[in-house]
């Protein structure tokens, strides 16, 4: 018995002299560092516009050498070809549709929808960006105060060339990382607003650029304007692509550069007609390269099909954050870790995107609302209003923003010879595709028709590919809750335009045919609120029966009577042939506050009107309701 004790307590001493010394070895080991995201986001950039992509006449060797010594991606789309839902998606890692009114061009983005930076943020990240961050709009009518990309860095500038600006992009992350805390990660956005329009015309031609060595989309003519045009579209490409190269000097200068993921690509296409704010190919696809130091194996080439959503959950992957569960972009950690080429992940054979409202420029604030799904051998598209000008009106009226026929297409030299050569026979087919009203399904073939002019939806030899495509794009905005698919989307059309001192006709506006009702407090516990209001319509509209008399309704909820920072409820439709209820559940509230509440109604462009402020009390934490 004394020996058996005695060989357990000798046990018992090894079993503690191993555990001290695992113990003592972990306290010596360093704990990985965080790594640093360095997000470069241009303006209107479209792949394949980048010289390791073979495209003549422009050098982007930033942007190459990110590929080269990271991961390049063949395959990667926009969820919106219009910058603020675009932007707003990649923020969110979320689809545009998911993202209420940030889901149209200058619209806002509600503080529900958290971003990547804001979570990085309250995870030790010091965060900030220079240039363009999520934009267009108005931040603070979602209840925000700072933009979701983090804290504004633009103070230094530089003297740039005629129509680009001059923000020191470069010089601006230099001071970042001055300001920034010894020892803490960084998260930082670079959004160039190049190549956005306008262009000095010819300064490409200046610049030593040959138009013949210009990449004509099939969708453009081939001619001399054309040519020019794009040469100028590269030279700001270009601009965009030295500062990030001046970044990565930054980087290796300050021993940072190996424990940076380094991201460049861009949020839609170029601004071109069938390019931005269209769902084809170069309104869509977009140049995409990820660095991280000897954690990805370099020189690979990915063709999976990606959408930009998916680099939210992998920026909170790398930094061991969970994404939120209202995610719906997918992490590309098992591809950039991995050693694989070509196609990483059977999984991703498709890709989903769309567009609601881009400008102003329908009559009542209408948008071109669309969905599409992109596979390697078909890209199907739904026009669910097919009787509305896809580029805009052709003869805007007063109320249009921008003033210019066609506005969906940005005002170029490219633009207007399309439309003062429409009559000749080698624009005609061309200038129909980009300008005139397009059928309810579109269906291409990209093996016979890479560049997307052939819309064969109407063959019966395809049937059966634009059944399965339709079904397949269906069953994905279904499973990621689109307004659309739901018929919800006609809220899109109502929600505001925050642009300067743009104001639409006020006759389409409810607030001509509503009156408000003192609203109601229906329940109160420690954490939420359910709230509910009544639209009542007046008797006698004066401004008679005319088209977008239906207005939206939601709540302001804050702690303070001025609003200056409140929690906003979802936008609801209200329709000018009842009376229309609005009730909402507001939750995440504190325990035993006061807050103070308000309607806002009838913005169907930019007005607005408050009901009456009222406050309530939450319950204490502890109280439990029988």
């Amino acid at each position: 018995m004394k020996n058996f004790l005695k060989s357990l307590n000798n046990t018992k001493i090894i079993s503690i002299a191993i555990l001290s010394m695992a113990l003592l070895s972990g306290c010596h080991q360093k704990k990985e560092k965080r790594p640093n995201i360095l997000l470069a986001i241009a303006d209107d950039w479209s792949w394949p516009h980048a010289s390791i992509a073979g495209a003549k006449g422009i050098k982007t060797p930033s942007f190459d050498r990110i590929a080269t010594e990271g991961v390049l991606f063949t395959n990667a789309y926009c969820s919106a070809p219009s910058c603020t839902p675009s932007r707003g998606a990649v923020l969110t890692g979320q689809y545009h549709w998911r993202l209420e009114e940030g889901g149209n061009l200058w619209s806002t983005l509600q503080k529900k929808f958290v971003s990547y930076p804001e979570i990085l943020a309250d995870n030790g990240y010091y965060t900030g960006y220079t240039g363009k961050g999520w934009a267009p709009g108005m931040i603070e009518k979602g209840g925000r105060r700072q933009n979701p990309a983090g804290k504004k860095f633009n103070n230094l500038k530089n003297k740039s060339p005629r129509y680009i600006s001059d923000v020191d992009y470069a010089g601006n992350f230099r001071e970042f990382l001055k300001n920034k805390p010894a020892n803490q990660p960084f998260c930082f956005w670079y959004g160039g607003f190049e190549p956005h329009r306008p262009y000095d015309y010819g300064i490409g031609l200046r610049s030593g650029k040959n138009p013949g060595d210009a990449m004509v989309p099939p969708s453009l003519p081939d001619a001399d304007t054309v040519r020019m045009d794009i040469l100028d579209y590269y030279f700001e490409v270009e601009w965009f692509d030295r500062h990030l190269g001046e970044m990565i000097a930054t980087l290796e200068e300050a021993g940072e550069l190996e424990n940076t993921i380094i991201i460049c690509t861009s949020d839609n296409g170029m601004p071109f007609p069938q390019g931005k704010s269209n769902l084809y190919d170069f309104g869509t696809q977009m140049p995409l390269a990820i660095r991280w130091g000897k954690k990805v194996k370099e020189g690979r080439i990915i063709e999976d099909f990606v959408n930009l959503t998916d680099l939210a959950p992998t920026i909170l992957e790398a930094a061991g954050i969970n994404p939120p569960a209202q995610t719906t972009g997918k992490s590309l950690m098992d591809i950039l870790l991995s050693k694989k080429t070509g196609q990483a992940d059977s999984s991703r054979d498709h890709v989903l995107f769309g567009k609601e409202r881009h400008a102003w420029v329908r009559r009542g604030g209408l948008g071109y609302p669309m969905r599409a799904i992109r596979t390697k051998d078909f890209l199907y598209i739904i026009n669910f209003k097919p009787d509305r000008w896809p580029a805009g009106d052709p003869f805007p009226d007063k109320i249009s923003n921008p003033d210019r026929p066609y506005g969906d297409i940005d005002a170029s030299p490219s633009k207007q010879f399309m439309m003062d050569q429409k009559e000749d026979s080698a624009v005609a087919f061309l200038f129909k595709l980009a300008f005139l009203k397009r059928p309810s399904e579109e269906l291409y073939d990209l093996a016979k028709d890479p560049g997307q002019l052939n819309n064969v939806a109407g063959l019966s030899e395809y049937q059966v590919y634009k059944e399965k495509l339709r079904e397949r794009l269906i069953a994905g905005l279904k499973e990621t809750d689109d307004p659309r698919i739901f018929g919800r989307g006609d809220i899109f059309d109502k929600y505001p335009y925050y642009i300067g001192d743009f104001h639409p006709a006020m006759y389409y506006d409810s607030l001509a045919i509503y009156s408000l009702k003192t609203p109601d407090i229906i329940d109160v516990t420690g954490t939420s609120v359910k709230l509910q209001t009544r639209l009542t319509k007046i008797n006698k509209n004066p401004y008679g029966n005319v088209p977008g008399e239906e207005g939206i309704a939601r709540f302001e909820i804050d702690t303070s009577p001025e609003f200056g920072h409140p929690i906003l409820s979802s936008w609801k439709l209200a329709y000018s042939d009842n009376d229309y209820f609005i009730k909402v559940e507001v939750k995440g509230l504190k325990p035993a506050t006061q807050y103070y509440y308000r309607p806002e109604y009838g913005i169907t462009a930019t007005y607005t009107k408050y009901g009456i402020v009222n406050s309530f009390t939450t319950l204490p934490a502890n109280h439990l309701k029988k």
